[in-house]
């Protein structure tokens, strides 16, 4: 057996909420709040109401929350659907050392299993934090192939861990269903989120559901290889899997106090251009008619998204073209920034059209602690604006306040609850220890008609 899984299992089986850093724990209440206004507003998104009809009849049995909605359901399926919405408005909190979005794979099926099992908050916001390092660790350990998705990968093994914490698994079930869970991951493609390609949205909350099933899978005596994460994510979707990096500092540095929030409604990639273009229009003010083109130097990754004819919203938030020329013409970069009767806008698109994104492999390579780009805006009056950023707003180094994530909250949670349910959500998830049963949590989640 391998001296890492022993190191990782040893830990997440002793750790206890107790031993969480007070900063690490106010991170984690801080993600839960995020990423529950992120939910329940993308369950609002017509493709995931279509779906919760399909999957969940108002007669189903009521153990698991359907957030932002009337409707209770089997752990699995809440796990599923409450992944899949919190995805829909790219607004999901994430990890830039892991290179994807840890939290939205751990919560939804945290969460469905604390409610049916009537959990405490203080054992809900444990598992979280170690499920969301463990999955994070596998995602700095390894390098998922340019070709993959992020989502729908190793946050299987997160969601895993979280639910095998929450089960009360000693070290030997624990490596199981890490074993079991390692060759539950989606094999995802990176074009659906370049192409439009909604499935991309459903990966998150397949991997919830991965996670809880690896559960029942265990619990009925299947089993995984003897280091399934060595084998898949090594030589599978990976060909570098580093076992040192998945217990250095373990139990001393925690990725969830490492991650970032998003403000701009768009993939990250996006995020260090709107911030640079920001900067520029704080100091003057722009309109599409006097914009003769807009040049982006980005970081590799970044400089993929320069399709200037997105056909569908979720395509529109994974193009940089898009993104910069509906903010110039919609002085905003929120939800209905990137709704699809924009994507269509004449205007939007014909600005699109004059923004030309490229590499620069003197970004590329500051990556991945930075994530920068330069823009530049020439003016038919021949004068030219420029901004640079080396972060994203939200990012570890340059973090939001708790007062803007609040206001984040806010925008969000009162698109779906009254404004003293959103309060009441709010102040529950900043004193989750405090829950002797997170059912105090979730019996406010289901939306009011």
């Amino acid at each position: 057996m391998s001296d890492y899984l022993e190191q990782l299992t040893t830990f997440i089986c002793r750790c206890k909420f107790e031993d969480l850093p007070n900063a690490v724990v106010e991170r984690a209440r801080e993600v839960v709040a995020d990423s529950l206004a992120v939910i329940a507003a993308g369950a609002q998104e017509e493709e995931v109401k279509n779906m919760t009809a399909r999957m969940v009849p108002r007669e189903g049995r009521e153990v698991a929350t359907i957030i932002g909605t009337t409707r209770c359901t089997e752990p699995a399926k809440a796990a599923l659907i409450n992944g899949t919405a919190g995805t829909f408005l790219e607004l999901d909190e994430g990890n830039q050392f892991g290179r994807g979005h840890p939290g939205i794979h751990v919560i939804p099926a945290a969460l469905a299993v604390s409610e049916e099992n009537s959990l405490s908050g203080r054992n809900f916001l444990t598992a979280l934090v170690l499920g969301y390092e463990i999955g994070t660790r596998v995602g700095i350990a390894c390098k998922l192939r340019m070709s993959m998705h992020p989502h729908g990968t190793w946050g299987t093994v997160g969601a895993a861990v979280a639910v095998g914490k929450l089960m009360g698994y000693d070290k030997a079930r624990m490596r199981e269903i890490i074993n079991v869970s390692s060759s539950l991951g989606l094999a995802t493609s990176r074009k659906t989120m370049l192409e439009g390609g909604t499935v991309r949205n459903v990966y998150a909350g397949v991997s919830n559901y991965m996670g809880i099933l690896a559960h029942d899978l265990v619990q009925s005596g299947f089993t995984g290889e003897a280091d399934g994460l060595r084998t898949v994510f090594g030589s599978v979707v990976s060909d570098i899997f580093s076992t040192e990096t998945m217990v250095e500092d373990l139990g001393t540095r925690y990725e969830i106090a490492r991650n970032y929030f998003k403000r701009h409604a768009c993939c990250r990639y996006n995020h260090g251009t709107l911030d640079a273009l920001g900067e520029i229009v704080a100091k003057r003010a722009l309109k599409p008619e006097e914009i003769i083109r807009v040049d982006v130097e980005t970081y590799s990754l970044a400089a993929q998204l320069c399709d200037q004819k997105p056909q569908n919203m979720l395509a529109g938030k994974f193009s940089i073209p898009f993104a910069v020329a509906t903010a110039i013409v919609h002085g905003s970069t929120g939800v209905e920034s990137f709704r699809p009767k924009v994507v269509h806008d004449a205007t939007v698109k014909d600005l699109a059209h004059r923004v030309f994104v490229t590499e620069d492999p003197k970004l590329t390579a500051m990556m991945p602690k930075f994530r920068p780009s330069r823009v530049k805006v020439k003016l038919r009056d021949g004068s030219a604006l420029e901004a640079e950023a080396l972060t994203n707003k939200g990012d570890t180094e340059d973090p939001y306040s708790g007062e803007e994530l609040r206001a984040k909250y806010f925008d969000l949670a009162e698109l779906v609850w009254k404004c003293e349910v959103a309060e009441a959500i709010h102040a529950d998830a900043m004193k989750l220890e405090t829950l002797a049963d997170i059912r105090v949590l979730t019996g406010k989640l289901r939306k009011l008609d």
